[in-house]
């Protein structure tokens, strides 16, 4: 009876304490969120080279950035709308890729876009990528839409006045791109859309070229690169096929010359560019008994042979050499901005995507407390 009294006394003791004992909550790392809704109708072909020729040069920008001492997740979801191709009952609007930390994705399925003659409903889209994504609920984090296009912002069964209303009231930013006049813009209504989501009213010049300064270092980047690419180990059923793709994106990347290709390279030294759920050197690098538990069928040939030790070893051999390389591009990244900086103060700036884009992500990002590197 005594040592039960004593279990008893003792568990009381024990609930008080943790009665009292609030334990800190974790704190949740930072993110940045931006969807872009291009129109792809038959006149927008330029709007759509210029987001392929920048995504990465704009994803570099978000890259930079810092709260709380940390780098932030960053996410890209893309929409497409006003294309005969698609649905009349869904508003000619198609979701192409999901809220996602995926950039490979998102430059893979930029790439695949074509246009064609259509109906531009921009209220309807802005309300689909308002529900139909999966935003962050924490109020500190940035939550952007970008929606790029050219006909009447007003287009369409749904008042772009309330689903700008009510993406905002969710804490997402609208910024909306006019493809023409600045004038004609403010008219068609895009500058009250903006206004309402309490964003930024732009314009562009869809068909401008944009112009990509090559520097000295682009070739030395390119080559770091390609070394860089073969510290990646694919693994499990997506490994390869993500590889792949990897691959493939550097190959659109430098479609529109070295410049472009160097500011992909430079992405990929990052934080931000993580792989962890096909590379196992960044999967070891979250979970090192990934290496323990991965089956041998999952793995590439050259690790199936090998012991636990032995692939532990050849991943952090992998992962030393990576980040080795990363360090080497970053240090070339800083010499060929700084070329290219100063040649851009012999040339105005022009009204492009990427311009209208990074200036107003840096205005945005600051009122939330992302600190930017330079």
């Amino acid at each position: 009876m005594k040592k039960i009294l004593a279990i008893v006394l003792s568990l009381s003791i024990i609930s008080s304490v943790n009665a009292h004992f609030v334990p800190k909550p974790v704190a949740k790392k930072a993110k940045i969120q931006v969807a872009l809704l291009l129109d792809t109708s038959n006149s927008m072909d330029g709007l759509i080279d210029q987001a392929k020729s920048q995504l990465w040069k704009m994803v570099n920008e978000l890259a930079t950035t810092k709260k709380n001492n940390e780098t932030p997740d960053i996410e890209i979801a893309l929409y497409e709308y006003g294309n005969d191709r698609l649905a009349l009952n869904e508003g000619y609007i198609r979701q192409v890729v999901p809220m996602t930390t995926d950039l490979d994705l998102v430059s893979e399925k930029l790439f695949e876009l074509t246009t064609n003659g259509g109906s531009e409903y921009c209220g309807w889209v802005i309300e689909d990528a308002t529900l139909g994504l999966q935003w962050t609920s924490n109020d500190d984090d940035l939550k952007i839409i970008f929606i790029a296009g050219n006909e009447p912002f007003s287009q369409g069964p749904k008042d772009f006045r309330q689903t700008c209303k009510a993406a905002n009231s969710k804490g997402i930013i609208i910024n909306t791109i006019h493809c023409g006049g600045w004038d004609e813009g403010i008219n068609e209504l895009w500058k009250e859309g903006a206004d309402l989501g309490k964003g930024k009213y732009m314009n562009i010049d869809q068909d401008d070229k944009v112009v990509h300064i090559p520097t000295p270092y682009d070739n030395d980047i390119i080559k770091l690169n390609e070394k860089l690419n073969q510290t990646y180990i694919g693994y499990g059923r997506s490994g390869k096929m993500k590889a792949e793709r990897q691959m493939a994106q550097d190959v659109n990347a430098a479609a529109y010359g070295a410049a472009n290709a160097r500011t992909r390279a430079s992405f990929k030294a990052k934080q931000s560019y993580n792989n962890a759920d096909w590379d196992l050197v960044d999967a070891a690098e979250n979970d090192e008994e990934l290496l323990e538990e991965v089956k041998k069928e999952d793995l590439p040939k050259e690790m199936q042979k090998m012991s636990i030790k032995e692939r532990k070893d050849y991943i952090k051999l992998k992962s030393k050499e990576r980040k080795k390389i990363q360090e080497q591009i970053r240090v070339l990244d800083e010499k060929a901005k700084a070329y290219v900086a100063e040649k851009q103060k012999e040339n105005a700036e022009k009204l492009t995507l990427d311009n209208v884009m990074m200036n107003t992500v840096r205005e945005q990002a600051k009122r939330k407390s992302y600190q930017f590197e330079n």
